[in-house]
């Protein structure tokens, strides 16, 4: 047993903890929980937990259905809202077959997998995510309209505010299970909300986004509210978006800055932003995996609809955001095409499997997008060579289809389950007969 592990037991036992809950997700992102007994972690540390993968979105088909979930004790912290005379505590976990091999299909074994490939190169991916949500008051019914808790917008400070309370709630037990918050605030839409996490590894990052959104739903439950990640949860208002600031290391420096260049950009960095530039349509599938998402992205409000990149554009799918000359160890770019209701795991692992093939094959960075982009004419984009994200779940499903790079990225699996179950979910959105088209054409 590892120091680690024994760190666990001990903690377990000082602090009295009576439940344990393995977390995984599966390829949609839905979090998945099992709770165990303390007297069986030590058998979970070394031989795992068995299921029934098969029951689970898209990790296993039934003929290879059995699966072990092994918790990773780094990730061990107590959880905040479940108090009372006995704690409970969680660990996310590795989802391996029953010869102890990866599972292909596990969400976080693809980021790993991408990461172990950066690693190869040299390089450690760190991340930052601003994560943006909404808060409703509760419905009586499905059917009423969603109601947002206020009416305030951007960064507006709304005395005695509900959403003050809210933030202040959350980042505080996000704060105590050692996830590090840089910034909250008030976002444009009503009742909506940004919590920015601070940088940390990619994979550290997807596990506290998945914590992260369990907060925020214990606690707006805890307060009478409802907490919605929903990409465009209200026509005419701004979506929730997940904009992802990125830089690679090597050791302790960050190979995105060199002084003097323009913006403060290495060629690594310009050969990172060109990878994900060319393959972003490939990507979009990943990073907006719902119908939804593609309302959000082609709504307007600086939801990013075009293949660029600026310097302070937020109409760019990439920006470089401002930097002090003396914090060179800052250098970052901010993708703006994820939502809040991506799979961290596969989005980052596209992400960064994007950038750097960039790196590898030494994309040429075109030329930055000056005006906004949302302004121009077809006609004027043409001109400019400024290419569309995919318009539709549809769209994006058969760019991501034909593309090496995703599949390689997400494994067979994934690849396969995730094309297939955005498929049918395009079918069946299909089917529907919404209020729109019974206003529009119902009475013709």
């Amino acid at each position: 047993m590892d120091r680690q592990q024994e760190y666990v037991l001990r903690a377990i036992e000082e602090r009295d903890v009576r439940f344990i809950r393995l977390w995984f997700t599966d390829v949609l992102g839905v979090l998945k929980s099992v709770a165990i007994a303390p007297a069986e972690l030590e058998g979970a540390f070394s031989e795992g937990i068995g299921f029934d993968g098969s029951s689970i979105e898209g990790l296993a088909r039934v003929s290879e259905s059995d699966l072990v979930a092994k918790p990773d004790p780094s990730t061990f912290q107590v959880l905040p809202w479940r108090g009372g005379k006995h704690g409970t505590a969680r660990m996310f976990c590795d989802i391996l077959t029953p010869d102890g091999e990866p599972a292909a299909a596990d969400p976080r074994n693809v980021l790993k997998r991408a990461l172990a490939r950066a690693a190869d190169a040299g390089f450690t991916f760190y991340t930052h995510p601003e994560i943006e949500f909404y808060l409703f008051k509760p419905q009586e019914n499905e059917t009423d309209p969603l109601v947002p808790i206020d009416n305030a917008g951007y960064f507006d400070h709304v005395a005695r505010g509900q959403g003050h309370d809210f933030r202040r709630a959350a980042i505080t037990l996000l704060e105590s299970m050692g996830i590090s918050v840089e910034f909250s605030h008030h976002e444009a839409g009503p009742g909506q909300n940004e919590i920015d996490l601070r940088y940390a590894d990619a994979l550290s990052t997807a596990d506290n986004i998945m914590t992260f959104r369990s907060v925020v739903k214990e606690v707006s439950i805890e307060q009478g509210f409802v907490a919605s990640f929903m990409p465009k949860p209200m026509a005419g208002q701004p979506g929730s978006g997940m904009h992802t600031h990125l830089s690679l290391f090597e050791g302790d420096t960050n190979v995105f800055h060199a002084p003097g260049s323009k913006y403060g950009l290495s060629t690594t960095a310009r050969q990172f932003m060109a990878g994900l530039l060319v393959h972003s349509g490939e990507i979009t599938a990943v990073a907006n995996q719902f119908v939804n998402s593609y309302k959000r992205l082609w709504g307007g409000q600086e939801a990013p609809s075009y293949k660029t990149w600026g310097h302070n554009n937020r109409s760019a799918l990439l920006r470089v955001p401002m930097y002090k000359p003396s914090k060179g160890q800052s250098a970052r770019i901010e993708y703006r095409g994820m939502d809040s209701a991506a799979n961290p795991y596969l989005a980052l692992a596209v992400l960064l499997r994007a950038g750097l093939k960039g790196i590898e094959e030494g994309y040429e960075l075109p030329e930055e997008a000056e005006d906004v982009v949302w302004e121009l004419s077809d006609g004027e984009r043409r001109a400019l060579g400024i290419e569309p994200l995919p318009g539709s779940l549809e769209q994006a499903v058969e760019t991501m289809e034909h593309s090496e790079l995703v599949a390689d990225t997400l494994g067979e699996n994934v690849f396969n389950f995730f094309l297939a179950n955005k498929r049918q979910e395009w079918t069946d959105y299909r089917a529907q007969v919404t209020p729109y088209e019974l206003a529009r054409v119902g009475l013709i």
